[in-house]
């Protein structure tokens, strides 16, 4: 039983739900209250000690259903076999079946699994009764069995299904069954037919049934470390390489991101709001206690709270670098309450209304159809960022700017840019081009380096976090 739960505790940190030691120390103390008898008893107890947010009692509920359902399945096979006489402890959920290793007494050859019923027989026929539904109990161990022997809980990816249900099917006899089916297509004759046709079945119907135990498998401890691999490797895509069919993962990745960057300088600047004790202030206050220092006072620095306007370019060569800029910037809402959205083409617009009361993608198509066409004109943006909109730059803002710089040859205004740039705290300029191309053709970069804070590439999700993480480091 402890195997059990350590197993779905470690299926649940694949998952993403951030099991502590202490929290599997309190689920076991928590079950050997409880009991394993009532599984709604049981799942809400777990849940209330192993999830500790929303999306990890998601997490605990879809994969509890996975995990205990096949466990209640090894836990009847294991009594049914009790009842016929057999191993009493080889059905144990936790042991053999539930805990995905093989007992002492299982055998390792390709004809181990075949033999159910230990009588001697032929192990062919052993297997052909078991895939036929003739015991369903011995069924159910034999897979356990033969999962545990293959390492199936070690599934990664879905693509592995097919290995990892070959290597079941050997564990439970099937090359037996082959050489047998092989045998019997060799006769030629009407028994052989009838014979090899049987064999066949067995075989198609052994192949749909590991596959089936394998895909579930993969349910439990696969599918979370799949989509992390696949997220690793659309955080190092560049946005301008996404497909259609990348969106969506991309916008959950972005999300995600977003959240744990707004909770770790949360944390940063509580650990820091303290600030340094002040040590006159303190013996003042405590005077009347003969200087015992009950009442400790605190230097404590005022930090400004983060305030950030966004000026993107949505013309047709950076619209795709733009939308997940500004999916990052409103998943950090609860982080950036003062942010101010702008973007421009051939004019500058407030957008910041649009993003805060319509669907996200709503409101990128509403942006892209009201600034997005004409020319770029990054200096005719400045100008009305400076003339109409001057009143949001102060010096607690930092003015994050995302574009290529390509104006398309027409005056950049470097005047207006340098004075936006010193009412602001910082200004910050990411751009999707690699460093090379800066200062080609129409790019007025390099003009308008001297008077950026940080001027740098940002071409994917990590390059967009690592820029977002550098800004809110400046109010930490």
């Amino acid at each position: 039983m402890e195997r059990t739960l350590t197993r779905y505790i470690r299926a649940l940190r694949s998952a993403g739900a951030g099991v502590s030691t202490t929290e599997a120390m309190d689920a076991a103390r928590t079950v050997e209250v409880v009991g394993w008898e009532d599984r709604r008893v049981l799942k809400t107890a777990l849940g209330t000690v192993l999830a500790k947010s929303v999306e990890e009692k998601a997490i605990h509920e879809q994969l509890f259903e996975l995990y205990f359902s096949r466990e209640a399945a090894a836990a009847a096979a294991s009594e049914r076999q009790r009842g016929e006489g057999g191993d009493p402890d080889s059905g144990q959920p936790g042991e053999g079946e539930a805990g995905g290793e093989p007992q002492s007494g299982d055998t390792e050859d390709g004809d181990g699994g075949s033999d159910e019923g230990g009588d001697g027989g032929d192990p062919v026929e052993a297997l052909s009764a078991l895939v036929r539904g003739e015991n369903p109990g011995k069924m159910a161990m034999a897979l356990e069995r033969a999962g545990a022997a293959a390492g199936v809980d070690e599934i990664r990816f879905a693509t592995q299904s097919g290995y990892y249900s070959r290597k079941m099917m050997e564990q439970m006899g099937v090359e037996a069954l082959e050489a047998r089916l092989m045998e019997a297509l060799g006769r030629r004759d009407a028994q052989g037919q009838a014979d090899a046709e049987a064999l066949m079945g067995d075989r198609s119907a052994l192949q749909k049934q590991t596959r089936a135990f394998v895909e579930a498998r993969f349910e439990i401890y696969g599918r979370s470390a799949q989509d992390a691999f696949m997220n690793e490797i659309l955080a190092e895509r560049s946005f301008g390489a996404l497909g259609r069919s990348d969106t969506a993962r991309m916008r959950a990745l972005v999300e995600r991101m977003a959240k744990r960057l707004a909770v770790r300088h949360a944390r940063r600047r509580k650990v820091r709001d303290r600030g340094r004790l002040d040590v006159r202030r303190t013996l003042r206050a405590n005077a009347g206690h003969d200087g015992v220092p009950f009442d400790i006072i605190w230097k404590i620095k005022r930090k400004d709270r983060p305030k950030i306007v966004a000026v993107c370019d949505v013309s047709g060569s950076v619209a795709q670098y733009v939308r997940f800029l500004l999916l990052f910037l409103h998943a950090l809402k609860e982080k950036v309450t003062d942010l101010e959205t702008f973007a421009f083409s051939a004019h500058l617009a407030d957008v910041s209304r649009p993003l805060e009361t319509l669907p996200f993608e709503t409101a990128m198509r509403a942006i892209v159809d009201e600034v997005g066409s004409g020319g770029t004109d990054y200096g005719a943006a400045f100008l009305e960022l400076d003339r109409d909109f001057t009143e949001v730059i102060d010096r607690r803002t930092t003015v994050l700017i995302l574009g290529d710089g390509r104006s398309n040859y027409s005056n950049p205004r470097l005047d207006v840019f340098k004075q936006i740039a010193d009412q602001a705290k910082r200004l910050v300029w990411l751009c999707p081009e690699p460093a090379p191309n800066w200062g080609s053709g129409d790019s007025c970069l390099l003009e308008y380096r001297p008077f950026c804070t940080v001027l740098t590439q940002c071409s994917t999700v990590i390059d967009l976090e690592r820029a977002l993480d550098e800004i809110l480091m400046a109010y930490d």
